[in-house]
């Protein structure tokens, strides 16, 4: 049977079934046949891997590589999940890739460098695998798949200044990939949040210039080179792949090659366990009837977070909270860690998420990067004041619109910027000078006004604190200062911003009207907590005990990030490395 498409039903006897006469990578039987129950279709396998991301399917290649019989359930009806909307920056110290392109980095740096972001928050041997493992996941990944990665340079670790920081950073994402590797499986590719633009191939590392292609040389440049990349590809008959698309389709690409199936439209019911409570398999849904998928040597949950299940979002984090302010893949609704917590596994982090200022556009949200960043924007509160550095790790600016919402109203909080900012700089796809959408006003997401004390009424909040606090963040941007926030000290302030503006390349004065107010909310990439697990990718009981023969990985799991954010990538480049891990632990294992 080709390793692409779902198995087919194949009828056997009541007898047959109770003997466990099931076998062969893919075979699956029906029930509901000669009074046989739904769930007595089984299917035999070593590794049953849940979720078809970047951690269960890393996680299911080095097993299938290692001799195990591996199949991925896959609740959607497209592979990738959150992975493949994502701009798949991946961070992991000391790899090949940014060795060869000569980033001094160490274990030592890395290691000290985590230590200072992650704190006591993640058990140090945690912290040690990912550092440990990482570097050989991305080797083994290359080596297995027709994925290339390149170096991000100059995409800053989020905290540079720490010890072991990287001003110049540590992160990589994929190169080009011909989709044409993927055959059929190509229109099963779950699509990327924002499409490249039609004729573009883009890079991540790109839209840092491609913002600023209407006002720098650099910019210009690289949008030619887009362009250049994309007719090359086409002279040569190609489908161009970047960023979460050839990340998820190199992967999957990967899978094939390796006869690893990928059943789609297979949610998961529930985990199963035998007497001693050892982890057995996962029974799950597919066309209607229940198949319990048996796994011989072990579990792995990769199936992400739950962001997009409103009672676990109410149940764990922070108010206000909701399911429309996230970019996460839709079908995360916590399958996994919901049926993990039943298996007695402890959960970590749940109150966490990796959160990003967020502007609640009509049809879905825009995460905000580089338009917060660049010169000429201040974000205010409902009082109308600037609260945060608007250059910060995003993660931490909706830590600090939580916490600070508490005693003042920062959620909703607003991104001002005027006309100037607007005729220099891209605007998620909207070119300079171009007029938002109607739709836009309509939703409340942008309000426009001709003087600042106007859009201040508008935007409900006190006119005179609105008029005060730009006047002075506008001194800030003559002296190239920001006293209030320190925007511009660290390198990192610097990645999406403006270099010919002078003396900071983080400030610039609003002056130029009209002016405009985006509503900013508490978006996230996806959740970060879930259940517990140690340096091996076990998981965990609260008392600290393993659940045999179960694993987790990814936004499944409790971030080995902690609270915060080292890099670019610090979501994939965990759950890719503890996926590789989990694969490795059970084929070390000698058997259940």
């Amino acid at each position: 049977m080709p390793a692409d498409q779902n198995p087919q039903p194949r009828v056997h006897t009541r007898r047959q079934v109770l003997r466990g006469a099931v076998v062969g990578a893919g075979a699956v039987l029906t029930g509901g046949v000669l009074g046989v129950p739904a769930h007595a279709a089984v299917a035999d396998y070593d590794v049953v891997v849940i979720g078809s991301g970047a951690a269960g399917m890393t996680a299911a290649l080095r097993a299938a590589k290692r001799g195990l019989r591996t199949v991925v359930i896959e609740k959607a009806p497209t592979f990738g999940g959150s992975a493949a909307r994502s701009g798949a920056g991946i961070w992991i110290p000391n790899n090949e890739v940014i060795l060869a392109a000569g980033v001094p980095d160490t274990p030592a740096k890395a290691a000290a460098y985590l230590t200072a972001v992650v704190g006591g928050t993640v058990p140090a041997d945690r912290q040690a695998a990912f550092l440990a493992h990482g570097p050989a996941m991305i080797s083994f990944v290359t080596r297995n798949s027709p994925l290339r990665f390149r170096w991000m340079e100059g995409y800053s670790d989020y905290y540079p200044e720490l010890p072991g920081g990287m001003p110049n950073g540590r992160s990589i994402e994929p190169d080009q990939l011909d989709g044409r590797v993927l055959g059929a499986e190509l229109a099963r590719l779950n699509p990327s949040y924002i499409p490249t633009p039609a004729g573009l191939v883009v890079f991540s590392a790109d839209y840092r210039w491609l913002t600023l292609a209407a006002v720098n040389l650099k910019g210009a440049a690289v949008s030619a080179e887009c362009v250049a990349r994309y007719t090359a590809a086409a002279l040569r008959g190609e489908i161009p792949l970047t960023m979460g698309q050839a990340l998820a389709g190199g992967l999957r690409a990967g899978l094939l090659a390796a006869g690893v199936p990928v059943w789609l439209n297979t949610p998961l019911v529930d985990l199963q366990f035998d007497g001693s409570g050892r982890a057995t398999g996962a029974l799950v849904s597919q066309n209607g009837a229940e198949v319990l998928v048996r796994a011989a040597r072990g579990v792995i949950v990769g199936s992400g977070g739950f962001e997009h299940n409103l009672a676990m979002r109410t149940e764990f984090q922070r108010q206000p909270i909701g399911t429309d302010w996230t970019v996460g893949a839709q079908e995360n609704t916590g399958d996994g860690i919901r049926a993990g917590r039943r298996a007695g596994a402890a959960l970590d982090l749940m109150d966490d998420a990796w959160w990003g200022p967020a502007i609640p556009l009509p049809g879905e949200p825009y995460f905000c990067l580089a338009e917060r960043t660049l010169p000429g924007c201040i974000l205010v509160n409902g009082d109308g004041v600037r609260f945060v550095n608007e250059g910060a790790p995003y993660s931490d600016v909706v830590h600090v619109m939580y916490d600070r919402n508490a005693t003042g109203p920062h959620i909703p909080s607003w991104l001002v910027v005027d006309q100037n900012y607007r005729n220099r700089y891209l605007f998620k796809d909207i070119a300079p000078t171009l007029p938002f959408p109607d739709e836009w006003y309509a939703a409340g997401a942008v309000h426009k006004a001709w003087t600042i004390g106007d859009l201040a009424t508008k935007i409900g909040v006190p006119s005179a604190n609105l008029r005060q606090t730009v006047s002075r963040f506008n001194g800030f941007a003559l002296t190239g200062k920001d006293l209030d926030f320190h925007r511009g000290d660290s390198v990192y302030d610097h990645y999406y911003t403006d270099p010919v503006v002078k003396p900071n390349s983080c400030l610039a004065p609003l002056w130029l009207p009209p002016f405009y107010a985006f509503k900013i909310v508490p978006g996230d990439l996806g959740t970060k907590g879930g259940m517990r697990t140690d340096a091996r990718a076990r998981v965990l009981r609260a008392d600290g005990s393993v659940i045999p023969g179960l694993y987790a990985a990814g936004n499944a799991s409790g971030a080995v990030m902690g609270n915060s954010y080292a890099g670019a990538g610090s979501t994939l480049g965990p759950a890719m490395t503890f996926g590789y891990v989990a694969a490795d632990d059970i084929a070390n294992s000698t058997g259940p």
